[in-house]
């Protein structure tokens, strides 16, 4: 059964198989971790009107975002109170978990989960919500956090769509761009990784080329020129290579995160039976990087190519 407090439109005793009716524009959304990409996506659900009740463990992220009317709450559980969709953006699937057992919400709540958590982490996430008695959609998103901000994110979807949708779609209009139904809950998690193990191999592949251009002596430059308006010519070359040149990495999405994705990529190819091999000298690569610069978490994925020079 779909839980709703005070939402404009029609829950009230409906079953699993029922889904909601009437006006669907302004559900309200805890938002549980409000860190880079979190805070965007507050920000975003506030754009267009939705009451937002915000949590993060570090309280002062959490009343940055009160300038744009989103509430700011001390604990999870205050934040999930009255909520009709409790949408969590965290950094794995352990502290996802732990912070949706300690808000406890309804029985019925929406779980709009969004944080990536590999397909492992997945299964884990279907295994609390059936135990809480929560309606899961398994949603992880692409892009970092200019899309956050912008509301622009690809949302990939998984779960009862057709029980969810109309309490759903306001929000997922307002944090992405688009939204791709892929299924049961738990395929949204699986294609995160797919994409992920692109995009990760992209950077990789930028970081080895501009490394490679400089030990040869060459100007990085050069290599976006001779690339330039070809098959292979792309905006995140142009975007990432300067600022390896430079060393100076403003966070888009940090190294930290990156550095647990390409792990949960490494165990999803061992899994699937298909070899690691690209994605751990990736992960190899990144895990080189983090010894290197200080604090991960404050660099964005860029800085994998500090793992790249050879160092005594």
């Amino acid at each position: 059964m779909l839980r709703r407090a005070g939402y404009r439109g029609s829950i009230a005793g409906m079953t699993a198989t029922d889904t909601p009716t009437g006006p669907t524009t302004h559900p309200t959304v805890a938002v549980l971790g409000t860190g880079v990409m979190g805070a965007g996506m507050v920000r975003s659900l506030r754009r267009a009107g939705l009451p937002v009740r915000a949590w993060n463990r570090d309280t002062a992220k959490a009343r940055a975002l009160t300038d744009s009317g989103a509430l700011a709450l001390d604990t999870p559980a205050e934040a999930v109170a009255g909520a009709d969709v409790v949408l969590t953006m965290l950094f794995d699937a352990d502290s996802t978990l732990a912070v949706v057992r300690e808000a406890a919400p309804s029985a019925g709540t929406v779980w709009l989960q969004t944080t990536t958590v590999g397909v492992e982490g997945a299964a884990r996430t279907i295994a609390l919500a059936d135990e809480l008695g929560l309606v899961l959609v398994d949603s992880p998103v692409l892009g970092t956090r200019k899309p956050a901000e912008e509301g622009a994110l690809v949302m990939l979807a998984s779960g009862p769509r057709e029980q969810v949708e109309p309490l759903l779609a306001p929000v997922l209009a307002a944090v992405g761009s688009r939204t791709q139904w892929v299924g049961e809950a738990g395929r949204g998690s699986a294609l995160k990784l797919v994409a992920n193990a692109w995009v990760l191999s992209v950077i990789a592949g930028i970081a080895q080329s501009v490394a490679l251009a400089e030990g040869l002596g060459l100007d990085a430059e050069d290599f976006l020129s001779a690339i330039d308006g070809g098959a292979m010519d792309t905006p995140y070359a142009r975007m990432k290579a300067p600022q390896m040149v430079a060393g100076e990495f403003p966070v888009s999405f940090a190294l930290a995160g990156a550095l647990k994705d390409a792990g949960l990529i490494v165990e999803a190819l061992r899994s699937a039976g298909v070899s690691d091999r690209l994605a751990a000298a990736v992960l190899e690569t990144m895990t080189v990087a983090t010894q290197r610069v200080g604090d991960p978490s404050a660099v964005d994925m860029g800085a994998l190519y500090a793992g790249l020079p050879t160092q005594g």
